[in-house]
């Protein structure tokens, strides 16, 4: 059982990676704000489960897991042949928070 599906790469996520590594750069003298990273996972999985994957793939430390679970949501729409009524699959993300100095490079095996 794969426990990451993907990474989550969207404005918002990289948006949220890219200002906890901006904040990191600039030592101000301000808290420390640790880099942030979305995946899509095994509804399944727990939060160790979850660590531990992250771990293991890209060779970080994590400090904090947090998940979020999305019900799948019934669709309807009217065709020449009626109502037809489908369902979205239902997901799970989570938000690993590493330690500071870590990251990840999601493109570094394209090719």
């Amino acid at each position: 059982m794969a426990i990451l599906i993907r990474p989550i790469v969207t404005e918002k996520m990289t948006k949220i990676t890219e200002k906890s590594s901006e904040a990191r750069k600039k030592k101000d003298g301000s808290a420390p704000v640790n880099a942030k990273y979305g995946f899509y996972v095994d509804p399944a999985a727990n939060k160790i489960q979850i660590k531990q994957a992250v771990e293991e793939k890209f060779g970080v430390t994590v400090i904090a897991v947090n998940t979020v679970n999305y019900s799948g949501k019934v669709k309807s729409r009217y065709t020449k042949k009626g109502l037809q009524v489908g369902k979205q699959s239902a997901y799970k993300k989570a938000f690993v928070t590493l330690k500071d100095g870590d990251t990840i490079d999601f493109y570094a095996n394209i090719n």
